[in-house]
């Protein structure tokens, strides 16, 4: 059975080295690998070209599809795990989409890397299979808010959230559009009472300049409530581009 990845703006699938550029591991040099496919719908996703394809029909604000063909390709476990070898990196992240859809697939490719530090990167709803999950080091966990355009019962789902608030290897990333977004935050944080250090809000935006605009009251936000902020690196190195 083949993992099927996104692709890059070659064609070809969408893995390579990189700065990670989000969360608690911002700016440790790793290998990502993006998988195609997505539970959910954010309206403002700025990876649609993982979901979105032509016929799809649930919102995105860009209004844009792509072709499934074009944007999709098919690497067995073992080349998947060749490829992210040959880029000399000790450090994984796996990231989508939602990669834990295909989470046996997953677990297959990771056997050939059995020295690799292991970061996933979920939308919080999907749980992984036994064997992949002993191989993951760190759950970058991001439940979607209001604002994104998903229904509460697809995107908050108590068993899930329960499971990784009580995880240690977990940490919450929640995208934020305005400062309503955080009293959202703030009440699901005190439902999963979530590990001190371990949530971090993050600004919505796909510019260095729309980031910045934002965490200008964001920052204060994350004072005031004791949040961690992300940044996103990437964006201010590379630009809202694929394969970065």
């Amino acid at each position: 059975m083949s993992l099927i990845l996104a692709t890059n703006d070659t064609g070809g699938p969408e893995i390579f080295a990189s700065l990670q550029g989000e969360g608690p591991s911002a700016g440790m040099p790793v290998a990502f690998v993006r998988l195609s496919r997505c539970n959910l719908a954010c309206t403002w996703c700025d990876t649609a070209y993982t979901w979105h394809f032509e016929g799809d029909n649930r919102p995105h604000r860009d209004a844009t599809t792509f072709d499934r063909r074009a944007n999709q390709i098919s690497l067995s476990p073992a080349e998947s795990a060749e490829r992210i070898a040959a880029l000399g990196q000790n450090r994984l992240v796996i990231t989508g989409g939602e990669p834990l859809l295909q989470g046996g697939k997953l677990a297959d490719m990771l056997e050939h890397l059995p020295d690799m530090r292991v970061e996933i990167e979920t939308n919080g709803t999907v749980a992984a299979p036994p064997r992949l999950d002993i191989r993951v080091d760190q759950y970058n966990v991001s439940p979607k808010l209001a604002h994104s355009g998903n229904p509460a019962d697809l995107a908050l789902i108590p068993e899930r959230l329960d499971a990784y608030a009580t995880d240690a290897r977990a940490f919450f990333k929640f995208v934020i559009a305005s400062p309503d977004d955080v009293e959202e935050v703030l009440a699901l944080e005190r439902r999963y009472r979530f590990r001190p250090g371990h949530v971090f809000l993050m600004a919505e935006g796909t510019t260095s300049e729309a980031l910045r605009e934002l965490q200008e009251w964001l920052s204060e936000l994350c004072l005031k409530h004791g949040f961690r902020m992300s940044d996103r690196l990437h964006i201010h190195l590379y630009g809202d581009e694929r394969g970065t």
